[in-house]
């Protein structure tokens, strides 16, 4: 994919390294010429110095040409007006980074299609971790469901039992859904004859007021001894 990412701070830069490691072809644009010699150097992506905001700069980035343009700037106002310009230049795809909520319905009627706010992501992992400590990597999705890491435990009520016996399970949680499961460094796509191991590491998605139940479930922790 050909990817435009305006603001190369830390989060922008991390961002370009992951879709280039990736194999993306990825161009940057910042005002700090600096910023821009360091990822271009060190990650290896096309970089423009100058203002994202400006229709000169982003021109030059060719976002008609980009499967998707991503605003990283410090401020909703000045990812606003990336994206408002990106899709005028015809951008077919456009992602914010969103630092206040009240920019999601502006950044909405500006054309951004996909609206990430790191303090909605940031807030519900850290809750999550907080409140259940055997969770080391957790999201909150937008219906309100969350998904999980979880590393079955020898002695688990799930440990050695198909996908399809602990969904009979009365104890199972009624939300929890096995979205994806690794094993012996294989990831697959559970089924209902697919036999959990112990150590195979789970993504698991389960409604809030379930989690304490499916931790229990998979790692064998007494239902809401954590939460």
């Amino acid at each position: 994919m050909r990817i435009i990412v305006a603001g190369a701070g830390r989060g922008g830069r991390g961002l370009a390294a992951h879709l280039q490691r990736q194999g993306h072809t990825v161009t940057v644009l910042d005002r700090d010429a600096h910023t821009v010699e360091h990822a271009t150097e060190q990650i290896g992506v096309v970089g423009f110095v100058g203002d994202a905001t400006d229709v000169a700069t982003l021109s030059q980035a060719e976002p008609r040409r980009a499967d998707v343009v991503v605003a990283m700037l410090h401020r909703d106002a000045d990812n606003l007006a990336v994206a408002a310009l990106a899709r005028s230049l015809g951008a077919k795809r456009v992602m914010v980074r969103m630092r206040d909520p009240l920019y999601r319905p502006v950044y909405a009627a500006a054309g951004a299609q996909q609206i990430m706010s790191e303090t909605e992501v940031l807030v519900g992992a850290l809750a999550t971790a907080i409140e259940f400590e055997a969770v080391d990597h957790s999201m909150v999705l937008g219906s309100g469901a969350i998904a999980v890491e979880l590393k079955v435990a020898a002695g688990s009520p799930a440990a050695g039992r198909s996908v399809s016996d602990l969904a009979n399970d009365d104890a199972f949680p009624p939300s929890c859904v096995i979205a994806g499961i690794t094993q012996e460094r294989e990831v697959q796509a559970p089924r209902g004859a697919t036999v959990i191991q112990p150590g195979a590491e789970l993504l698991v998605v389960a409604a809030r007021a379930d989690l304490a139940r499916t931790i229990a479930m998979f790692l064998g922790t007494a239902p809401g001894g954590e939460g």
